[in-house]
């Protein structure tokens, strides 16, 4: 029996990857887990919760996963893409998927053309239609300094562990984020050691990945990845970097 743990990111919920998750519950036998971090959900209450209570949270999920199955797979998301990196890197899992993962934070190039989008849509008087504006106005009003603060040390604490990583990884980039800048998605893969690795740029996704117009091609790479029983040898260089159309 398989078992696969979702983990969503910073300021997020389960929605994040939902699409991804429902797909495999639909489509597989497998035992399915996106369990949501301390703080978080729908409505967050970030207040009073630190990046080790998120780790710690994600590492019980996937603990008690490891206990009904007899291989583990981990999506991460953006945060939850360290998170899982962290739980790779310490835990007999199988293969491991980094979307939007943060091992860096804010594109300011993309940010500033989202920014433009809000600022005609505004002008327009249709501000409220704007997806990003209304995603990210409720997430700015609740989310403490001290949280965003507790999310950078979660970073650098687990950057180091990326070089213990050693199973198949599949990285996957949207070159829209405004949030997490492509450099990041280069930057774990030149970072992990792992041989078997590969590098997926989505050119007309932006953060949220698992909701964006390349959802469809995310999902094959996904499946055909997590399928493929050869991947254990597949190794894609930098000058190899897969390039969805």
């Amino acid at each position: 029996m398989k078992g696969c743990l979702f983990i969503h990111g910073f300021t997020g919920a389960p929605y994040e990857v939902e699409p991804l998750a429902n797909y495999f519950k639909e489509t597989t036998n497998w035992v399915i887990k996106v369990p949501t971090l301390p703080g978080h959900g729908v409505t967050l209450a970030l207040k009073g919760h630190t990046y080790n209570d998120w780790v710690s949270h994600a590492e019980k999920e996937l603990l008690e996963l490891m206990k009904q199955v007899d291989e583990v797979y981990v999506i991460g998301f953006s945060m939850g893409g360290i998170i899982a990196s962290y739980l790779a890197a310490k835990y007999n899992v199988s293969k491991l998927i980094l979307l939007s993962a943060a091992a860096y934070y804010v594109n300011p190039k993309q940010l500033m053309l989202d920014f433009k989008e809000m600022v005609k849509d505004f002008l327009k008087g249709s501000i409220y239609e704007n997806e990003l504006f209304n995603r990210y106005k409720k997430k700015i009003v609740q989310t403490p300094l001290r949280s965003t603060l507790e999310f950078q040390k979660l970073v650098k604490v687990i950057k180091p562990y990326l070089e213990k990583i050693t199973l198949p990884v599949l990285i996957v980039q949207g070159e829209c984020d405004g949030i997490v800048p492509v450099k990041s998605a280069h930057y774990l893969y030149n970072t992990i050691p792992s041989e078997m690795k590969e590098l997926c740029l989505l050119p007309g996704s932006k953060h949220l990945v698992c909701h964006g117009e390349d959802y469809e091609h995310l999902k094959k790479l996904v499946e055909d990845f997590l399928h493929d029983h050869n991947n254990d040898v597949k190794h894609v260089n930098p000058s190899q970097q897969i390039n969805i159309h």
